[in-house]
């Protein structure tokens, strides 16, 4: 089993990234083969549905690695109430191809105010549009659910916990069923 991780936030050093990174030692600790793609490290260009975009080696790299994965977890900030704009650039690489049947497990990071349920929906619409499976477990992350240091506090390490294991749970039954069905 293969989980990709999205770190969705532009930004060095994000709450995303450390709530991405969280998540990244529960699917290690469960044995899991995991990748996290962090959108402050691999920079894109800005899509715009050219042929030579897609000739990009950073594009190469996200749809080969997103054609490889099983499953998929997004780590998203809320940015006016939707995603990041540097996720939504690189969701736009993506098609169907790449998340056709595959679960897909959704967080959002907010600045404070409890946000993040618009970021959740927005990115639900458009994983739905490319075909993933979008799980009914989400996890939305305050500012205030991280220390000064950045440590993510327990009660949202019990939270992520939680969608981690449904997306390992949802991974596991569609490749049972797919490995039947090619049988």
């Amino acid at each position: 089993m293969k989980i990709l991780i999205f770190s969705g936030s532009p930004r060095k050093n994000s709450n995303s990234q450390k709530v991405a990174e969280t998540a990244f030692h529960f699917f290690k600790s469960r044995g899991i083969d995991v990748l996290l793609y962090d959108l402050s490290a691999h920079v894109l260009p800005i899509f715009n549905g050219e042929e030579e975009t897609f000739a990009h080696p950073e594009v190469k790299h996200l749809q080969k690695i997103a054609e490889q994965a099983d499953g998929f977890f997004f780590c998203t900030p809320e940015y006016h109430n939707g995603i990041s704009g540097a996720l939504k650039n690189a969701l736009d690489f993506l098609n169907r191809s790449h998340f056709d049947q595959k679960p897909v497990s959704l967080t959002a990071i907010s600045g404070g105010g409890k946000g993040g349920i618009n970021a959740l929906n927005n990115l639900r619409l458009v994983i739905r549009g490319v075909g993933g499976l979008v799980l009914p477990g989400q996890c939305v992350v305050d500012k205030t659910d991280l220390d000064d240091t950045g440590a993510v506090h327990e009660a949202v390490k019990e939270r992520l916990a939680s969608v981690t294991e449904e997306l390992i749970h949802y991974t596991a039954l569609l490749q049972k069923k797919q490995s039947t069905a090619t049988d």
